[in-house]
């Protein structure tokens, strides 16, 4: 490269990393990109609006990119996890570098490598396990500043809710216990309302509601008023079954127990066979 060129180019290369910051957000400022006729370039890094919801299992694309073109020569592209500074991937001297990734994202954790130099950062994310639930940083670097977004998976699940394997036998007058449990990884305060209904015969019954992590006992219809109750001790561990007291001949039939937690639902069925009369004295 001819001298002259030679202090052009570092000429342009130092201009090219200037950055302003504004009141809310900060730019990164690109003057004179090997020509001074060039407009100047501004681009905010750009995450998503809201949180990412991602069923385990599936893949998911962690959004970050800015609206210019930058060399990736001059990039250093850091994907951490806020709470651990886990390192998930890197981008660095033109090329991505999955030797330096922590181990439990090799081969989950991917650039989008020829969007890269179009100035998508983005990260494919293959298998999502629970543990990947959090707060994701993209930070971008240059030799003169840095900019990032953050980015948060705050559903990493889908979930399994359980009933009872087989029906349930009660004489009328006894008390019963109707299952209903969610699979331990869901965080009880993640799970929004549980509501147990009575669903055969054409009847759509609300027998009790459990919502906003109150159980609403006034919910109830009036044939289970004061005769239904879910154990609150046992809430935390995920176990929202049903105790119905003093059974009677009209209890017999299909419950369901359907749990809601964010964008998700499932749902169980337990099924209430009657006997007869207690010949308890």
């Amino acid at each position: 490269m001819p001298p002259g060129d030679l202090l052009a180019y570092r000429r342009d290369r130092r201009e090219l990393m200037k950055c302003i910051k504004g009141a809310k957000h900060r730019y990164m400022h690109i003057e004179g990109y090997f020509n001074n006729n060039n407009p100047d370039i501004c681009g905010e890094v750009k995450g998503p609006s809201g949180p990412l919801v991602v069923p385990l299992g599936d893949s998911v694309v962690l959004p970050c990119s800015v609206d210019s073109f930058l060399p990736v020569e001059l990039l250093k592209v850091e994907w951490r996890r806020t709470d651990s500074e886990t390192l998930v991937h890197l981008f660095q001297d033109g090329e991505s570098r999955p030797e330096a990734q922590q181990q439990d994202y090799h081969d989950r954790a991917h650039f989008f490598t020829e969007e890269i130099q179009h100035g998508n950062f983005s990260l494919l994310l293959n298998s999502v396990r629970a543990e990947d639930k959090g707060i994701y940083s993209c930070k971008v670097h240059n030799d003169q500043d840095t900019d990032e977004t953050l980015i948060e998976i705050k559903y990493a699940k889908h979930f399994i809710v359980s009933g009872s394997n087989h029906s349930i036998s009660a004489y009328v007058g006894e008390d019963v216990t109707l299952g209903c449990s969610v699979d331990s990884h869901i965080p009880p305060d993640d799970i929004e309302e549980v509501s147990w209904k009575k669903t055969d015969k054409n009847e759509n019954i609300l027998v009790l509601l459990y919502q906003d992590h109150e159980i609403k006992p006034d919910s109830a219809h009036e044939r289970y008023r004061d005769r239904v109750e879910i154990f609150t001790n046992q809430i935390p561990k995920g176990n929202f079954s049903l105790r119905l007291k003093s059974v009677r001949s009209e209890d017999k039939g299909v419950y369901m127990c359907q749990v809601f937690a964010g964008v998700f639902s499932a749902n169980a069925t337990v099924v209430l066979e009657q006997l007869g009369e207690s010949t308890d004295k």
